[in-house]
């Protein structure tokens, strides 16, 4: 199964005052992965769908520092339903594992709110990218 990476530099600000990346900065790096994701393999912007971030959790290795400069996010899919995909994350430093994270994204229906199905284009295109 194919994945998709991004890069992302380690910003001053990410830091905090124990000297490493933030815990909250990661969903961030999350966010701008999967923004990343859909623009670079779906040719969408994200911020013009119908999708919410359903749950994410992140288990975290190690911190990331200052002089790490930056992490890849790499996204692979782990499930997709009707209206929800399912993303696994691993964000690495060089060639280490730093945080794992998976997140759940869901299709809305823009009129009602409700659970939509995720347009036939999108479906298609995750599938053949990922292998699935």
């Amino acid at each position: 199964m194919s994945t998709y990476t991004t890069e992302i530099d380690v910003r001053f600000r990410d830091i905090d005052a124990m000297g490493h990346v933030n815990n909250a900065v990661y969903a961030t790096y999350l966010e701008q992965a999967r923004t990343e994701y859909f623009r670079d393999v779906l040719d969408a912007d994200l911020s013009a769908l119908a999708t919410v971030l359903a749950s994410v959790s992140i288990d975290f290795r190690r911190p990331v520092e200052l002089t790490d400069a930056a992490v890849a996010v790499e996204i692979g899919i782990d499930e997709l339903g009707t209206s929800s995909v399912t993303m696994t994350h691993e964000i690495c430093t060089g060639d280490e594992v730093v945080a794992e994270a998976e997140a759940t994204l869901v299709s809305l229906d823009p009129d009602s709110g409700k659970p939509a199905p995720i347009p036939d284009e999108h479906r298609s295109t995750i599938e053949s990218y990922h292998g699935i």
